[in-house]
């Protein structure tokens, strides 16, 4: 939480007295931003500004002309009812807590998280750069349209020489002039826009006054060039004052071309011009770092500045609808100048609407790109703008913006840019839309707006039209931003970002993992679907890498914890001990690039422990149901994160951060002949415990000798043939018969057939060996599990081999499967039966091992080998007194095996039907 001070702390509320409400600036070096900026200055006014810009008097016109009032009408509330649904989300995401500097960004960053809230912030702005320089070649040309030396059918001085170099250098004047007044500061920004307000609100007087005052007129038309380079007639519009007839005539839509691009008007590309004009609502929320109290000027001035500027247009429209002819309307769109009273007060409102636009472009980009810098998103390219001046105006990031919109000023015309400007604004509406509804979906208890004027509905429906509107405007512009936010988001996501803003994707999925957890019935579960959900312990990961990654193989997509007991008893601590530990155990987890979870508990024993962990870890339907323990030996253990390239050190130290966290937690491993916290009875007694409750248990002994290749995530594996090598029999209890289709040698094929389906395992052929009785035919055995594989869907090769000569016939027929060790055969015996048994299973193997050859010639040296073997895991004795033996007997079966996993299933998991 080092970059986001805690409300409280904030407010000073703990434990200091005189208690102190600061402002909500961002803060920063340099000093923070004096916040003295009203709503009306604040918000209200650069709002309405933006809103206008040249459009209420360059475009009335044209919007009318084209579509006749009804549906000038229809486009305007079409147009306000999706700026307004963005409004309410604004609102309602202003009103919900501390609002700091970056207006937009602020909002979509701190809810969508750095990726997101980093790409649209960078292209909102873009988009206010570009708009910027779009605002200030607009106010170029309106000017030599009247003082340009080559303005055709001008009246006014036409003094100005043209051409691109002028155009450059009165654009990059007047830059300068807008630059000056946005670096001196936001106090001197609002005086200047105050002022430009007045010119406007002076200006639009005017019109208002004019339309009631002036009599009707004709009014001499420029003529329009013809199809073969002549001249058309000239044409006249009529200025008939309130008239019933006009209004008539201009009710229905009248598309024609326009005479500035001789482009043939439709619906949608008037709407389209009449929506760029009005994108301007963010102007007031970029302006939140200066804002005296932004949750309350926020949503108050821009609500204003809306329901104003609609109130005008529609003024306007109906006004301009009664009062002109269509000639008037479609061939003269600034023709408030030849019914205005005082003529110069039109172009000195276009020049003032055109002006304060550019100098709140460029002052919301430069408090977004400072936002942007203090983040530190994307690294030393932004970092000129963290500079700001003692009184806390972000200078710097007012020149770097500066110089951005003089190298756009350099492009010239920006017909085609303007368009892509208005698709990066709507993204940014959008992403607003799209914060405020994922708040709303994730019922977190802290969002709680004091705005409450929204549903989802209205935030739902904000995100669609803002998509809707940006391909209707320009269908390429809006895949190529769609594009280049995906790009910006990979980006921020490959260089990482600040983890402790709060991702509301976090609410969002604890919301819906909730809702479905409680939609996963237990009593509905069915063996079709069965999936192993793996209860790992481990004691120190250093050792057990490669089996916590064989487990991770073998989960097939179920639930995978990891466990770990500590040793101690709660009353005797002042702490729990387990909680700090967390967080190196999801750095393991990392690390290790496995899918588990982690669930850690204190207990005065392992078997204790062991026993919390298979009874509460997970919830719900999602439990473990299968207990995976390293083998008990006298191994001694190995360092497995010293050779492990995943935990290896860089050598420019860019992971020192989570290094100690693991080498602190994780000390190396015990070293041979030390104390262990787990005796053999009660290594034993663990396994028994989690057979009582029903759990399959897995032991896994020498995974460590598994090729690094088996274990990676990758698909190619090693490339040496080899094998996996099934025993579906107890070979401690060697009788011949149907023992290998039984609940524990159906589970045993299953997890092998489960191993293979992993690509990293792809290439390894499955065996299975079929163990024969001495009265047993061969081939029969054969023929039926070869009938079950096919029916399971398993493809393996089969095996016969004679075992049990000699011992079968005497082996009482209804031993139970857990007294073998229980007086029925002596110690003598069931070491040589054991010994007997690995010497079979190594035989088969082909590893050399010193065993004995087994029947295949061709698996000697250099031919396939078994990479991993599963042998059956008879159940522990009744009496504990026999555990040792037990274990020993276990010992001696896998001795010198290489990687093996002793298994015993306890549940059905195979499923014949469809």
């Amino acid at each position: 939480m080092a970059s986001e001070n805690s409300p409280l702390l904030a407010y000073r509320l703990l434990g200091e007295e005189g208690v102190s409400f600061p402002a909500n600036g961002a803060g920063g070096p340099g000093g923070a931003p004096a916040r003295k900026l009203s709503t009306f200055l604040g918000v209200v006014v650069p709002t309405v500004l933006s809103m206008f810009s040249i459009v209420v008097f360059l475009r009335i016109g044209f919007v009318v002309g084209h579509a006749g009032l009804l549906q000038a009408l229809a486009m305007l509330l079409v147009a306000y009812v999706i700026l307004a649904l963005t409004v309410l989300s604004v609102c309602a995401i202003a009103t919900n807590g501390a609002v700091r500097g970056g207006g937009a960004y602020f909002m979509i960053s701190r809810t969508l998280g750095p990726e997101v809230g980093g790409s649209i912030g960078l292209m909102f702005y873009l988009a206010n750069v570009c708009g910027c320089a779009v605002s200030l070649l607009g106010l170029v040309e309106a000017i030599l349209d009247v003082f340009g030396a080559d303005a055709s059918g001008s009246s006014g001085l036409r003094v100005l020489p043209q051409g691109y170099g002028w155009s450059l250098l009165y654009g990059s004047l007047l830059l300068g002039l807008v630059g000056g007044v946005c670096t001196l500061g936001a106090g001197l920004y609002a005086r200047a826009s105050f002022l430009t307000f007045l010119l406007v609100s002076g200006s639009l007087a005017s019109v208002l006054v004019s339309f009631v005052a002036v009599g009707p007129r004709d009014i001499p038309l420029a003529p329009r060039p013809g199809p073969n380079g002549s001249s058309l007639p000239p044409q006249v519009g009529h200025f008939t004052g309130f008239n019933s007839s006009t209004l008539k005539a201009n009710l229905d839509a009248g598309y024609a071309k326009d005479y500035t691009t001789g482009a043939m008007m439709t619906f949608a590309s008037v709407f389209a011009v009449l929506f760029n004009g009005c994108t301007g609502i963010m102007a007031g929320a970029n302006m939140s770092g200066e804002l005296k109290d932004p949750s309350r000027a926020i949503p108050l001035g821009t609500i204003v500045a809306v329901a104003y500027t609609f109130f005008i247009y529609i003024l306007l429209f109906f006004l301009s609808s009664f009062t002109c002819d269509r000639v008037l309307l479609q061939e003269d769109y600034g023709f408030f100048r030849a019914i205005s009273l005082w003529p110069p007060l039109v172009l000195v409102g276009i020049y003032a609407t055109s002006l304060s636009a550019s100098m709140s472009s460029l002052i919301g980009a430069s408090r977004i790109l400072h936002a942007l810098a203090q983040d530190d998103l994307f690294g030393v390219i932004l970092a000129p703008a963290k500079v700001v001046s003692r009184g806390g105006n972000p200078w710097g990031a007012v020149l770097y913006s500066w110089g951005l919109v003089q190298l756009v000023l350099l492009a010239g015309k920006l017909n085609t840019l303007a368009a892509v400007v208005t698709v990066f604004y709507l993204v940014a509406y959008a992403a607003v839309d799209l914060s405020c509804l994922s708040l709303e979906w994730a019922s977190a208890p802290n969002f709680r707006p004091t705005f409450n004027l929204f549903s989802w509905h209205t935030c739902l429906l904000g995100v669609a039209s803002c998509l809707l509107m940006m391909f209707l405007i320009s269908p390429g512009a809006a895949g190529g931003s769609l594009l280049l936010m995906g790009l910006l988001s990979a980006l921020l996501t490959a260089r990482g970002g600040p983890s402790s803003w709060g991702y509301v994707s976090q609410a969002l999925l604890f919301h819906q993992v909730r809702k479905y957890l409680l939609r996963l019935d237990v009593r509905k579960d069915h063996v079709k679907f069965w999936r192993p959900q793996l209860l790992l312990l481990v004691g120190n990961p250093r050792g057990a890498l490669p089996l916590l990654r064989l487990a991770n193989q073998l989960k097939k997509g179920g639930l995978y914890v990891l466990g770990h007991v500590t040793l101690g008893d709660l009353d005797s601590l002042p702490s729990d001990p387990v909680q700090p530990q967390y967080g190196a155990w999801l750095s393991l987890v990392d690390r290790a690039q496995v899918k588990a979870f982690v669930d850690l508990t204190l207990s005065p024993s392992v078997r204790q422990g062991a026993q919390h962990l298979l009874r509460i870890s997970g919830l719900g339907g999602m439990k473990p149901n299968t207990l995976v323990l390293g083998f008990y030996d006298d191994a001694a253990p190995q360092d497995h994160f010293l050779t492990d390239p995943a935990f290896s050190e860089p050598a420019d130290g860019t992971q020192e951060a989570g290094a100690p966290a693991l080498s602190t937690l994780f000390p190396p491993p015990r070293a041979p002949g030390s104390p262990r916290a787990l005796s053999p009875q009660d290594y034993v007694a663990t396994v028994a415990d989690a057979l009582k409750m029903n759990k399959n248990v897995v032991l896994a002994r020498a995974c460590g000798a598994l090729p690094p290749e088996q274990l990676s995530r990758g698909s190619g594996g090693t490339s040496q043939p080899h094998h996996v090598d099934v025993w579906p029999l107890n070979l401690l209890r060697p009788r011949g018969g149907p023992g290998y289709v039984d609940v524990c040698g159906l589970f045993l094929l299953q997890m092998a057939t489960i191993l293979g389906m992993v690509p990293a395992w792809h290439s390894a052929r499955l065996r299975i060996f079929l163990c024969l009785g001495p009265r047993e035919a061969p081939g029969a055995a054969e023929g039926r599990l070869r009938a079950l594989l096919s029916q399971l869907r398993i493809r393996a090769e089969v095996r016969e081999v004679v075992w049990g000569e000699g011992a079968a016939s005497e082996e009482p027929e209804e031993e139970e499967e857990g007294d073998f060790v229980n007086g029925r055969r002596g110690d003598a015996e069931a070491e040589a039966l054991a010994c007997s048994a690995n010497a079979l299973v190594r035989a088969q193997q082909g590893r050399g091992r010193g065993g004995p050859g087994g029947p295949e010639e061709g698996d000697g040296e250099g031919g396939p080998t078994t990479a991993l073997t599963f042998l059956y895991l008879p159940r522990p004795p009744a009496d504990s007194a026999r555990y040792l033996r037990y274990l020993g007997l276990l010992e001696i079966l896998s001795r010198d095996l290489g990687p093996t996993l002793l298994i015993h299933g306890v549940t059905p998991v195979t499923c014949t039907d469809l």
